[in-house]
């Protein structure tokens, strides 16, 4: 028979261990999703799990104590990584294999693909749960845009490096926060800060579909970059400019200067460099002793469809470029 038990009546952290493997299967299936508990050599299992629940993910610390092989459907609605601390797994999905030991290779396992992993008599692992929503809500929060598809990941994740490092030291340190009784977790706001952390470790560390989009929002830009963009544009703006152009010149990928330019402009590029032609023009309707057309001003200076420019200059000045001309004569005739 299993044993159920909390090591604090007070705890999170819940205790449950059996060598009956129907009901280390209906435990699992309870705290993470339905699936198939083979054993592999006919012994009994010596079964233990240590878990954590919340609304955005579970954590676990789960052994078998047996040669046991574990066969789950596509899960649907959660994402998986499975973190071996000691042992042998061997665990498969979409027609790839990964063997893992400890310290060198986690698995992440997708939602829409069974699975199958297959635990030496002395593996023990982390089993994390993500539901789609607290992963792919992470992932939209970071890229600030919906995420409306699951995520593809690499199936093998490298935990040798300094990143996989980090990763496991957050889920460590998450894992001790929730188990601590009256610890800061048990505030809320605190408790949805380290989930977002973790959460946005695994984004960045597990190579997927999404990487290339998190490494430019990575890259998000600091003033000093955006100061590089704004000399540059101010230094060429005689000149055919275009955002490939400035993101070169500031070091960035061109979807990290759109949004560091949202972030401290308040426009896209584009938009600032055709507001810094619209002052030149202006500068020089008002200073111009040559008696430039208005529309050789403006050519001049990449407006060459007037009606469209007059209005541009109209929403920037509040007057129309032929009031401003008129202006300058004024001044200069003084």
């Amino acid at each position: 028979m299993g044993r159920r038990f909390a090591v604090d009546e007070r705890a999170a952290e819940q205790v449950f261990a059996t060598n009956d493997p129907a009901e280390a299967r209906s435990l699992l299936t309870s705290v993470y999703v339905p699936h198939e508990l083979r054993s592999r050599d006919g012994l009994p299992l010596n079964f233990k799990i240590r878990y954590l629940e919340s609304s955005r993910l579970t954590l676990g610390h789960v052994r078998y104590g047996a040669d046991s092989e574990v066969l789950v459907p596509p899960m649907e609605h959660c994402y998986h990584l499975n973190v071996t601390l000691a042992g042998r797994t061997m665990a498969s999905q979409g027609g790839n294999s990964v063997s893992t030991a400890p310290g060198g290779t986690a698995v992440m396992f997708g939602p829409e693909r069974p699975r199958a992993v297959r635990w030496s008599p002395d593996a023990v692992q982390y089993a994390v749960k993500i539901p789609r929503a607290s992963l792919e809500g992470q992932l939209a929060a970071l890229l600030g845009r919906p995420v409306d598809r699951p995520l593809r990941f690499a199936l093998d994740v490298d935990l040798a490096g300094p990143h996989g490092q980090s990763l496991l030291a957050a889920i460590g340190h998450l894992r001790t926060e929730l188990s601590r009784t009256g610890g800061l977790t048990e505030s809320p706001l605190v408790r949805a800060q380290l989930e977002s952390y973790v959460l946005s470790q695994l984004l960045f560390v597990v190579p997927s579909d999404h990487h290339d989009l998190l490494r430019e929002v990575g890259q998000r830009v600091g003033r000093r970059h955006i100061r590089v963009a704004l000399d540059y544009i101010d230094e060429h703006l005689a000149e055919p400019l275009a955002g490939p152009d400035i993101a070169k010149a500031a070091s960035v990928s061109v979807r990290a200067l759109q949004a560091g330019f949202q972030d401290d402009v308040g426009m896209s590029p584009m938009a600032y460099v055709r507001s810094r032609r619209l002052d030149r023009v202006h500068e020089e309707l008002l200073a111009d002793a040559d008696g430039a057309l208005i529309n050789e001003v403006a050519a001049r200076w990449g407006f060459f469809h007037f009606g469209r420019f007059a209005e541009q200059y109209r929403m920037r000045f509040g007057v129309l470029p032929s009031m401003t001309a008129r202006e300058g004569r004024t001044r200069r005739s003084r």
